[in-house]
């Protein structure tokens, strides 16, 4: 029952937009769309062959800092898969070596690599909340995105929402937001630089 959840969550992911980006995750400017870009949300067995689920994320330009940034989207800084999955292979890979936690991936209908996982388990995510399903701890943004496509069956899934089920915006992106309004922003920054002026 939990493969085809996990599954039907995966596949369900395929096509959906990413278009959302309220200020540039660099300096906190305002940004104007630029253009669309596909990336690899998971790659999942169908079948028996590997299926690439892709959804879009909108790119902006920073007109402050000339950057380009992506939108809000569910994926960690240098990651090439979406974040419910880097979540599972380093939850996974605590409890088990890299080559059996791609085994339990298969089983479970999602292909990622023994070295990509390896890579994953190295890295520092946070802390990754999760819950023992069976034995084994699963994330709860991969969980959390499989209630969540339940429920949308019949309507388009809106990027927005599915972000929210994934547990994001990431952390990094959340500072900017907090910072104020951009009014208030520019105040801050005039006024730093008059006293640097003044001193």
């Amino acid at each position: 029952m939990l493969v085809d959840l996990v599954g039907n969550a995966l596949a369900s992911m395929d096509g959906v937009i990413f278009a959302d980006l309220d200020a540039c995750p660099s300096c906190g400017g305002q940004v104007i769309g630029h253009d669309m870009r596909a990336k690899r949300f998971a790659v999942i067995l169908d079948n028996e062959k590997e299926r690439t689920i892709r959804v879009f994320v909108k790119r902006f330009y920073c007109q402050d800092c000339s950057g380009l940034c992506y939108a809000d989207a569910p994926f960690y800084p240098d990651t090439r898969l979406a974040s419910p999955i880097v979540d599972l292979c380093h939850l996974l890979s605590r409890q088990m070596p890299f080559n059996q936690v791609a085994q339990h991936l298969r089983a479970m209908g999602i292909v990622v690599d023994r070295g990509t996982i390896r890579n994953y388990a190295s890295r520092d995510f946070g802390t990754i909340p999760a819950t023992d399903i069976f034995g084994f701890l699963l994330p709860l943004s991969l969980l959390n995105l499989a209630t969540f496509t339940l429920d949308r069956e019949r309507r388009p899934i809106v990027g927005a929402e599915a972000l929210v089920a994934c547990g994001f915006p990431p952390a990094g992106r959340a500072s900017f937001r907090n910072r104020g309004a951009p009014e208030e922003r520019d105040q801050r920054d005039e006024q730093k630089e008059k006293e640097e002026r003044e001193s």
